[in-house]
């Protein structure tokens, strides 16, 4: 089969591989969709390095078709549609038995450990069967919607972190993807303003195209300033970090109330450090919340949403590459040219 493999960093490429064959318990998906990530970009780029192999195959977020069912598996058939919540929790450790399986100690991951979507074909393993977290996704639902609930899956933790609550004020720094999620939960989850910062001109119309509030450009506009004229001169009540900017996180603490909440969701590259007034944390009570990854019941939210259409997938989803091109999807999506790149296996 053909697979865009990663070598080495800064090295990827689209070459034959073997076809994973199904193994008991286990599962092979034809992969119809895959969606590219920032992440993908940080590994590639080899400013992540946790959990990634040279040689391996890449791609976290994906929906496919059941095409091979391996001894033992029952719950699925050939021909079902599915997508996988790709992080696999060992559900026995401290942080699984507290429920925070999402920051589990031995957790594996589809993309990281195991080879993931860019490919024609993926392995399901038998742990990620044995923990639920394939998921038969609802007849008729696109592939690339999807594949998007991984992503949305990861929002909804931040925003169970970060607590938006009826009436607030919410600030989201960078329109990306996963920018323009989080204003859409922060919207259902009562928001009465929602304020993007973003310095590309497409991604703020975009963002206003989607309900946002105000678009500011914070190369030009004064972002505090304007926070302030629509909250009475307080600061808004959550900001959250949605662009993995080091430098921005002391920003963002300047720009909530006192008692407001602040939530670092990006990931930032391996060795990034920010100089922190800790000052304004102190005398101002900031809550500051990090996020990472999801959590199954996270990832089954996230798909009844886009199922039912609450977040519009379509509409994020700008480009659209066939397998043989994945190398020049990955370029596309770090040009900043595009909201969500997907790679397509018809």
């Amino acid at each position: 089969m053909k697979a865009a493999v990663l070598r080495a960093p800064d090295d990827v490429v689209l070459q034959d591989v073997a076809t994973p064959s199904a193994g008991p318990g286990e599962l092979i998906l034809k992969v119809k969709a895959a969606t590219v990530c920032g992440t993908d970009i940080r590994i590639l780029r080899g400013r992540k390095t946790k959990g990634v192999r040279f040689p391996s195959v890449l791609g976290h977020e994906f929906a496919g078709e059941v095409v091979e069912v391996g001894a033992g598996v029952s719950q699925f058939s050939c021909g079902d549609p599915v997508s996988v919540n790709p992080v696999i929790p060992c559900r026995k450790c401290a942080y699984c038995k507290t429920g925070r399986e999402n920051v589990c100690q031995n957790r594996q991951a589809i993309g990281y450990e195991f080879d993931g979507a860019y490919a024609e074909y993926l392995k399901v393993p038998a742990l990620a069967l044995e923990s639920g977290n394939a998921v038969r996704i609802p007849q008729g639902m696109p592939y690339e919607a999807a594949a998007l609930a991984e992503p949305l899956a990861c929002c909804i933790n931040g925003l169970r972190n970060v607590g938006v609550e009826l009436g607030d004020v919410v600030v989201i720094l960078g329109a990306g993807p996963i920018g323009l999620m989080h204003a859409a939960l922060a919207r259902r989850a009562g928001a009465r303003l929602v304020i993007m910062s973003e310095p590309n001109e497409m991604r703020r119309q975009a963002a206003l195209d989607r309900g946002v509030d105000i678009a500011c450009d914070p190369t030009k506009e004064d972002l505090a300033q304007v926070i302030r004229g629509v909250t009475d001169g307080l600061g808004a009540d959550v900001v959250i970090l949605a662009i993995g900017v080091p430098a921005l996180a002391n920003e963002a603490l300047k720009l909530v109330r006192k008692g407001g909440r602040v939530n670092l969701f990006a990931g930032f590259s391996a060795g990034d450090m920010a100089t922190f007034d800790v000052n304004l944390v102190h005398y101002n009570e900031i809550i500051v919340t990090g996020a990472s990854a999801l959590r199954r019941q996270d990832y089954e939210t996230a798909l009844k949403l886009l199922a039912g259409g609450l977040i519009d997938a379509n509409s994020l989803v700008t480009h659209r590459f066939e397998l043989a091109d994945a190398v020049e999807a990955l370029k596309e999506a770090e040009s900043g040219r595009a909201l969500k790149v997907a790679i397509r296996n018809d």
